[in-house]
């Protein structure tokens, strides 16, 4: 078990495993959560050769910071967040007022307000084992673990995870949006990095308008898969998602 390293020992909310999971391990204690109680995460570190496994290896989690998702509206902090990351700075910004309004067009500073669901193209706990064997196969480095929580959006905040810290410290938010997202397009957590999230999506957009909505809510929760990703606008960003049955997530 790991605690927390900032914490006074009380709280121990993470079980890691000391290697890589057997195959089919994830599937298995995840059709197990019902009776168990414990949602399995498959984690990755900051740097795969670090003997710490930062940050759950050396207890960088802090669940004794965070408060509880069922606190927060989803909508309304992504229409705040949209808000903060549309606005700009003219003392400090390198991109100019008309290339800020650019990176969100068609939307601009304007939140178009949550995207409408979408229709699954398969049982989402079904695409969730798919994409955990993908997934390991991507990251063989990956451990798994272990934290009591009711569903996975949870376990990002009962883990006491910090990835998203830099926009904001308490990550019952950010699971208070993913509890929205596994209810309208079927998405399940995965994995889960230093700063990195990684949903399977068994309810993807399948056209441009329902992929700029989605897009638009993904800017909001994590800009800096727009401001440093491949798809800079919102517009190819949106493209990308189409049909797309797995959701990336970095914060810088």
């Amino acid at each position: 078990m790991i605690t927390s390293n900032e914490g006074d020992g009380g709280q121990r909310p993470l079980w890691l495993s000391d290697g890589p999971p057997a195959t089919g391990l994830w599937s298995r204690l995840r059709a197990e959560h019902a009776t168990s109680g414990l949602w399995p995460l498959l984690l990755c570190p900051l740097d795969p050769h670090d003997t710490q496994f930062r940050p759950w290896g050396c207890g960088e989690i802090h669940p004794e910071d965070m408060s509880s998702p069922a606190d927060h509206d989803p909508r309304a902090l992504l229409a705040r967040w949209w808000r903060d990351h549309t606005v700009t700075d003219e003392d400090d910004d390198p991109l100019s007022a008309e290339e800020r309004l650019a990176v969100t067009a068609p939307f601009g500073r304007t939140w178009p307000g949550p995207a409408p669901a979408c229709t699954p193209v398969d049982d989402p706990d079904a695409m969730a084992e798919q994409y955990a064997r993908v997934f390991l196969d991507r990251y063989p480095h990956a451990r798994l673990g272990l934290v009591t929580a009711p569903r996975g959006a949870d376990a990002l905040a009962a883990a006491g995870w910090t990835g998203p810290a830099n926009y904001d410290s308490d990550t019952a938010t950010f699971s208070a949006v993913v509890r929205d997202w596994e209810d309208r397009f079927g998405a399940r957590v995965v994995g889960v990095g230093f700063a990195t999230l990684h949903l399977s999506v068994a309810a993807p957009p399948n056209g441009l308008d329902d992929a700029l909505g989605v897009a638009a809510e993904h800017f909001a929760f994590c800009p800096d898969n727009v401001w440093q990703g491949a798809h800079r606008d919102l517009a190819s960003y949106a493209e990308h998602l189409i049909g797309l049955n797995c959701w990336d997530f970095w914060w810088d």
